[in-house]
């Protein structure tokens, strides 16, 4: 939903009819994964995608009954072998994509909870009784709703709240819910702000990482320096992290070389669930790291948590190229997971 927010708010500022098609399910190969989106106008106006490119113009045809009133579509999308590059499914695939009007109390909903970064769920009723397809209600952690299922509410929601993933669900033999989970963006620490930092909050950015710089320095710490990214602390690393929620969906790399900085997050990242810590130093100066932590009373399991040297090894030299190898290893991990 986020890479589409923006068109949107546009085109509802103008006063034009907005539809959305969504990725519900695939099979083979597929570009775009499930939960992806392509929101698209009856001027021909899109953003995102739901494929390679080679479905857009068939998902925006449904469309256009939708702008003259009809009712919302399961399209089905099979793809040949002998098509299959055109689209980018390398082996050929299958695709099923729901296209719907864009339902506005929902979106703002969804809206909200995007741009305050929680996590929330949209539910579509996909098959089922012709009174109930169609229908969406959204929750979020909160147990803030908006919508309804009819009967059916309760039952789904309580379904729901079991899905880590976006996915289909059945909740009878009738009825079949699409579940799309909505994840708060991955948060990147980066602790000390020299210039290998500057690089690796472009980079994250791009990849849409909600990026937070702390350093209590102020000549590296300073807004002015990183001016795209959400936060800039200039602070103690361990007085920051204590304002900060720490989850599976945060990585941090420590960049400052300096023990005085590092070790006081380090003895707050142990202690945390992050999904990734990375450190940047060579072979000889993480030895002596893991001797400090070992003082301060932490074993090898939690010493092993500690990527370092950070990032992948691709001969890096330069600080963009650094930046691309450590952020090439936080993807690694959050993709393969931590045996990578």
């Amino acid at each position: 939903m986020r890479e589409v927010l923006a068109d949107i708010e546009k085109w509802q500022l103008a006063g034009q009819s907005v539809a959305l098609a969504t990725v519900v399910q695939t099979w083979g190969s597929s570009p775009r994964g499930v939960g992806a989106k392509m929101a698209f106008t009856a001027a021909n106006d899109i953003a995102g995608s739901v494929s390679g490119g080679c479905i857009e113009g068939a998902v925006i045809t449904a469309g256009e009954d939708l702008f003259a009133g009809g009712v919302p579509q399961l399209l089905h999308f099979g793809v040949a072998d002998e098509m299959a590059w055109d689209v980018g499914l390398a082996c050929g695939g299958i695709i099923e994509v729901w296209v719907e009007a864009l339902d506005t109390a929902v979106y703002t909903f969804l809206r909200d909870l995007i741009q305050h970064n929680r996590k929330g769920v949209a539910l579509t009723i996909l098959q089922g009784p012709a009174d109930l397809v169609g229908r969406k209600l959204a929750f979020d952690q909160a147990g803030r709703r908006v919508g309804e299922l009819g009967a059916w509410t309760e039952t789904a929601v309580a379904a729901a709240q079991t899905c880590q993933n976006s996915q289909r669900l059945w909740l009878n033999e009738q009825i079949e819910l699409f579940v799309d989970v909505l994840r708060p963006a991955p948060t990147l620490l980066l602790v000390g702000g020299a210039h290998i930092a500057v690089a690796l909050a472009a980079i994250a950015s791009v990849l849409d990482y909600r990026v937070v710089v702390i350093d209590p320095r102020r000549a590296f710490g300073s807004a002015a320096r990183f001016p795209h990214v959400a936060q800039v602390i200039q602070s103690w690393p361990d007085e920051a992290l204590a304002t900060l929620e720490l989850g599976p969906e945060t990585a941090v790399a420590l960049l400052s070389h300096d023990p005085k900085i590092d070790d006081p997050a380090l003895q707050v990242l142990l202690n945390s669930e992050v999904g990734y810590i990375g450190a940047l130093g060579s072979p000889k100066t993480h030895a002596s790291r893991v001797a400090r932590l070992h003082k301060m009373g932490f074993d090898e399991t939690a010493v092993a948590r500690i990527h370092a040297p950070i990032g992948l090894r691709i001969g890096a030299k330069t600080p963009a190229e650094i930046a691309l190898a450590i952020m090439g290893e936080i993807v690694q991990q959050d993709r393969l997971g931590a045996g990578s």
